[in-house]
Order: C-alpha cells, then sequence, then structure tokens
C-alpha cells in the first residue's frame, strides 16, 4: 500500500488507473458563471463528463489523459483556476465559508491570505487555512489547521486548530498575524519530514504566542440540503457532479460557492428545476455518504465501492454516516464514520463503534441485508 502524502493539484496531479486526477481550487472558493460553463466544457472534453466534489471545497477532474495535461492546463489559466506554479497551488489550503454576506470582508481576507501564502514555504502540503468569518461559524468540522473566526460579539478570532480559544484581531491584522502563527509553527518544530498538522502540535504542549485569549461563538451543526434564508444548498450522491447539471446551475445563478460537505451553495436562489444528480431534500442522506474511487478506478482498491455506497444510501438511518473504502487508507472522509466497510482480499470489513468488527463479507449479502450492517449485531 503507498500513501501519497499529498492532495492532487493542476500542476502537479495523481495518476490512477483511469487517468490523471486533477484538483482545481477555486480563488475566493467560488465560481462565476464563466468559470462554471468553463469547467462543465472541460469535464466534458478531457474528463469523464463529471466533476467530484470535495470535503476541502475544491473540485475534482479525473481520468484525463497525460498527453491532454498541459492543454488542460492553459484552458485553465484562461479561466483564472490556475495558480502561478505548483509551490502556490501547494499552499493556498483555504477553507472559506460559503454563507459569507457583502460587507463582511470574508472576500478580501481570502485573497490577502492567498497572496500572503504565495511567499510562504515550509508549511506541509495539507496544512490548511478556514475563513469561518460568516454570520455564523459552520466550518468547525472542516479540516484547518489554522482558523478565523468570531466570538459571540462578532470580534475577529485567530485560533490555531486543536486550541479552545482565539487571540483577536483586527481585519487589517488578521491575515499578517495568520501568517505568523504559521510561521512560529514551522519554526517551533512542527513540520517533520514533510508533515505536521497544529492539532498535534500544540497536544505536544507547543504553545503559540498570544495575550489576550476569546472563546470563539458556538458552531451551527452542518447544514443540510435544500432552501436557507440566503439561498440554496445542492447536494448531488457522493459529491458527483454531472457536467450537464453545472452547466445548466451557471444559467440559473450568478456565482456558484463550493463547501466542505461536498454541497454546492447558490446565493439568492429560492427554487431549482429537477436537473441530473441534484438533491434539495434536507433529509437525504448524501451529505453523510462518503466512498472513495474503488476498484477498478485506483489500483490499491480491493473492491467496489461507489455503487455499493450509493445502493446502501437508502437504507442509513438519520443522523448516522456511512463510509465505504476500497483499502485500509480510508481516503474520502476525514474521520471515522458511524459504520465503515473496508474492502479486503477476503471481502468487505464492518466496523461500528463499540461492536466487534466483522470482517470477510461479501457485497453481495450486504445487499440482501442492510439492516445487519446499520442495525444491532
Amino acid at each position: 500500500m503507498t500513501i501519497k502524502g499529498w492532495c492532487p493539484g493542476a500542476h502537479r496531479p495523481m495518476a490512477a488507473e483511469d487517468g490523471l486526477i486533477l484538483r482545481i481550487r477555486p480563488p475566493q472558493g467560488r465560481l462565476s458563471r464563466e468559470q462554471a460553463h468553463g469547467l462543465a466544457r472541460l469535464a466534458e472534453t478531457y474528463g469523464q463528463g463529471v466533476l467530484a466534489l470535495t470535503t476541502r471545497a475544491n473540485l475534482q477532474l479525473r481520468g484525463i489523459a497525460p498527453a491532454a495535461h498541459a492543454m488542460l492546463l492553459d484552458e485553465l489559466a484562461a479561466l483564472s483556476l490556475l495558480d502561478a506554479d505548483e509551490a502556490t497551488e501547494r499552499t493556498r489550503n483555504i477553507a472559506i465559508t460559503p454563507f459569507w454576506q457583502a460587507g463582511d470582508g470574508t472576500p478580501d481576507l481570502a485573497t490577502a491570505l492567498a497572496e500572503g501564502l504565495a511567499g510562504l514555504h515550509g508549511l506541509p502540503a495539507k496544512f490548511g487555512f478556514a475563513l469561518d468569518t460568516g454570520p455564523a461559524p459552520v466550518l468547525a468540522q472542516t479540516s484547518a489547521d489554522i482558523r478565523l473566526e468570531r466570538a459571540t460579539d462578532g470580534t475577529l478570532l485567530l485560533r490555531p486548530d486543536g486550541a479552545a480559544q482565539g487571540q483577536p484581531v483586527s481585519p487589517e491584522g488578521a491575515v499578517p498575524q495568520a501568517l505568523a502563527l504559521a510561521q512560529w509553527f514551522i519554526a517551533s518544530g512542527g513540520v517533520k519530514e514533510g508533515r505536521g498538522r497544529m492539532r498535534a502540535h500544540l497536544a505536544t504542549g507547543h504553545t503559540p504566542p498570544g495575550q489576550t485569549w476569546l472563546p470563539p461563538a458556538a458552531p451551527l451543526p452542518p447544514p443540510v440540503p435544500g432552501p436557507r434564508a440566503d439561498g440554496l444548498l445542492a447536494a448531488f450522491a457522493l459529491g458527483e457532479l454531472p457536467a450537464a447539471t453545472l452547466a445548466a446551475l451557471a444559467d440559473l445563478a450568478p456565482e456558484l460557492r463550493l463547501t466542505p460537505w461536498r454541497m454546492l451553495f447558490l446565493p439568492g436562489l429560492a427554487a431549482l428545476p429537477a436537473l441530473r444528480g441534484l438533491n434539495l431534500d434536507p433529509a437525504s442522506p448524501w451529505p453523510r455518504v462518503f466512498a472513495c474511487t474503488g476498484a477498478p478506478g485506483c489500483a490499491q482498491a480491493l473492491g467496489e465501492t461507489r455503487a455499493l455506497a450509493k445502493a446502501l444510501a437508502a437504507h442509513l438511518p438519520a443522523g448516522q454516516s456511512l463510509h465505504v473504502s476500497g483499502c485500509a487508507k480510508s481516503c474520502a472522509h476525514p474521520a471515522p464514520a458511524d459504520t465503515t466497510l473496508i474492502a479486503t482480499e477476503t471481502g468487505f470489513t464492518l466496523n461500528r463503534p463499540g461492536t466487534p468488527a466483522r470482517t470477510g463479507l461479501d457485497p453481495a449479502a450486504l445487499l440482501r441485508h442492510p439492516e445487519a450492517i446499520f442495525g444491532p449485531d
């Protein structure tokens, strides 16, 4: 088993059995109408006609022929969706609340942070930032190492992940102090062999500089698909966004904002027509169902995953999560799920917290008796 240790980018894609995987990180976490139409066209021309929404609020294209990579980069650059180089792309790991409002400063913070990160070297590839600076915090469960949040009175806070409280900062000082905190992480030994996360670093006893500390506002639970007061959240099975649906949404919404819940936020919209793959049901299981590529798309996968996950989704109890993984690396889901199925050479292993693991499970039998997966032993 090989652990790559990095997330694919556009400049540095990852090779899979079905072609290259490219990750696209739209600036400020949003797509204009022109960019959305352009990506839909690129997915049809160079990929598999589908884009993947990720838990880092990015998009992925897969199935790209190596010979087409350079042409695809030119097309992404023309859409202003390509960083200047691989180093800039690698450090620009910024999750942005999709629910920011005009005048709250979030887009400006995102732009300034991206510019500052372009000159910062030495951070691990998966080290990330969260701008949770909308009207209420929603990114508490999103992977990040340095967070900009708000206290209950609206004060802007800079909080290292793993710390219960944050340091008050001004809008002008927020980005410089966030970059200084990242530099402290490097200087204090947070990076080892190219890897490291803030939470683990603080757990070893390292304390970042700071004088005054305040708790952030209580986070809201992850949102569900459907209408909101400020727009619509559109969900898709396993985060699979058909290119034709993306193009149709671009015709209906002036901009599309990416989310870490594998949904699109469409500000200002109150309704949508029926579109392929689109789900607006607040009770939908799709935000709670995860699956990696599995076989045959991944050389390391020991079983098919996505069809199994889709078949089991209808049986998932309300409020619970399901993760189907093609191997022990457990890609596609950043945290343990209520129910996890892991493919092995002798069938699937079923893991649920508090119960003994069950091994050697046949996928056909799992589909015949889904109640045995989610119900009591």
